[in-house]
């Protein structure tokens, strides 16, 4: 199983990023996927999760500046992130959706810096 998240960078704040995450090794049309982040000394935390169906969810803090999205052809899920603040600053990783779902080894991630 691979994950590979890409699409990270430094941003101002304002500014946007697309993250893009490229899934092997599973069925990944059967599960739901998510977008996770780890800041600095913080927990992984989930961002946003897009159902095997297409219906979607997100954390507090991103709601109406993050959209999820996935390509069952292509394997993908994208992350489209507006309005980028500093506190979104974080190693962004792609993984299986769900709180109690295992999960596949995580990848790499991506990083995302918002400076001020």
């Amino acid at each position: 199983v691979q994950l590979q998240a890409s699409g990270g960078g430094l941003v101002q704040a304002g500014g946007s990023l697309k993250l893009s995450c490229t899934v092997s090794g599973i069925r990944f049309e059967a599960y739901d996927m998510a977008w996770y982040r780890q800041a600095p000394g913080k927990e992984r935390d989930s961002v946003a999760t897009i159902f095997r169906l297409g219906s979607t969810r997100y954390a507090d803090s991103v709601k109406g500046r993050f959209i999820i999205s996935r390509d069952n052809a292509q394997r993908t899920i994208s992350l489209q992130m507006n309005d980028l603040k500093p506190e979104d600053t974080a190693v962004y990783y792609c993984n299986i959706g769900g709180r109690n779902s295992p999960k596949q080894p995580w990848g790499q991630g991506t990083l995302v810096t918002v400076s001020s």
